[in-house]
């Protein structure tokens, strides 16, 4: 039974099976597929950056000055509120990495002080490599959004910052009133009611009260030419400075047992977040189609976690030791002691499939390698960190570490 408890389950997302149908005796990794990183194919091209007497493009109307670049496709000047900590901060960032080497206009708008502690972290740490492409950061208060950017129209906003009403109203009303024509906004996978069926898909039942859900409804009555909202859970990429796989690497590294609540059979969805710019790009590129639409912003497997220290372990190559507990049992809050949800716990990507023919790039095998070697290279492995809770756990298991 620990044997089977052990191993991987790593599969593609099915619309609506019962959870029951997981448990089973035969597992597969995916097909090893190709991933051409957006900052590789992003130091190709050169731009030309914005004059610093004017940060901001300042046309009077943002349909004017027409541009089609390489692609074919319409210029367009994009403002992205980004939020200044947490895991959705690198969203923001691969966004505009994106956009600018499609040869779109890009001002990043960051919560706070240029000179903050928090600025002292990824992604904010490689804020240069936008200003290198022709982009803008900027630093201040979102609230005061028309302050902080003058007179600059733009035609695409992204609050990747607001978790409940009162911090992106006002940065929705001055989009409106400014006449911004899409208005796109990062929500969140955990607005969905718990539920015996899994995946969770867009349109399923949400928690009426959450802030994300209040927000959502608020865009919507505004009326934009074109909105959506974007769902995302865990996610993974260069920049993030929230721990998921760092965790796993911290105890397979330093030889200790991961400890993991219940049999670690629980379903989750870990996203590279190349996979969440993407789709807010293709946003972007198709307004018409994505207006008025929530996209569940994930990746299109599922991996139990399990499945997630195996292969961890695998891209370390090191051995694996699991230790499972119960949270209750041990005394130790489940939230705290470990870095996913302690349940069933993804979503399908089927609107942006769909509607936006949207394909997901995901590999956690080989993410996953490059992920510990960046682990490596920046000095994690030697750093001194602290197990309290950890040791908490298997004291409670007499579980003895041998370091």
């Amino acid at each position: 039974m620990a044997a089977a408890a052990a191993s991987l389950l790593y599969l593609h997302s099915p619309a609506r099976l019962p959870l029951t149908t997981y448990s089973l005796p035969s597992l597969h990794l995916p097909v090893s597929l190709p991933s051409n990183s957006l900052s590789s194919s992003f130091t190709h091209l050169s731009f030309s950056p914005i004059s610093k007497r004017s940060p901001f493009p300042t046309n009077s109307s943002s349909s004017s000055g027409f541009y089609v670049n390489a692609a074919g496709e319409e210029k367009k000047k994009v403002l992205i509120v980004n939020t200044n900590s947490g895991g959705h901060a690198v969203i923001g960032f691969y966004f505009a990495q994106q956009l600018l080497s499609s040869g779109h206009d890009v001002t990043v708008l960051t919560v706070g002080d240029e000179s903050s502690d928090k600025m002292k972290k990824p992604p904010f740490t490689r804020f240069s490599e936008l200003v290198s492409a022709g982009g803008q950061t900027v630093w201040g208060n979102p609230a005061e959004v028309g302050k902080i950017v003058g007179g600059a129209a733009f035609d695409v906003v992204l609050d990747n910052n607001g978790k409940d009403l009162d911090t992106v109203k006002p940065v929705a009303d001055w989009a409106k009133s400014a006449n911004v024509t899409q208005f796109l906004y990062i929500s969140s996978a955990g607005i969905y009611k718990t539920s015996d069926e899994v995946p969770h898909v867009e349109g399923d039942p949400v928690k009426g009260d959450a802030g994300h859900v209040l927000v959502e409804n608020y865009i919507a009555d505004l009326s934009f030419p074109s909105w959506a909202a974007f769902r995302p859970q865990y996610m993974i990429g260069s920049g993030n400075n929230k721990d998921c796989e760092e965790w796993f690497f911290d105890r397979i590294v330093r030889n200790r047992p991961v400890p993991i609540p219940g049999s670690g059979m629980q379903l989750t969805n870990i996203s590279h977040v190349r996979d969440l710019s993407s789709m807010l790009s293709l946003a972007v590129e198709n307004p018409t189609a994505a207006s008025g639409k929530i996209f569940n912003c994930v990746s299109d497997r599922a991996v139990t976690f399990n499945g997630l220290a195996k292969l961890c372990a695998q891209a370390a190559g090191s051995e694996l030791k699991i230790v499972y507990y119960d949270p209750k049992a041990v005394g130790v809050d489940a939230k705290k002691a470990f870095p996913f949800r302690n349940m069933h716990f993804y979503a399908e990507p089927r609107a942006a499939k769909e509607i936006l023919g949207w394909t997901s790039s995901t590999n956690l095998p080989e993410d996953l390698k490059e992920r510990f070697a960046e682990y490596v290279s920046i000095g994690r492995d030697k750093k001194q960190i602290k197990f309290d809770t950890d040791d908490k756990i298997l004291e409670s298991l007499k579980v003895v570490v041998t370091v």
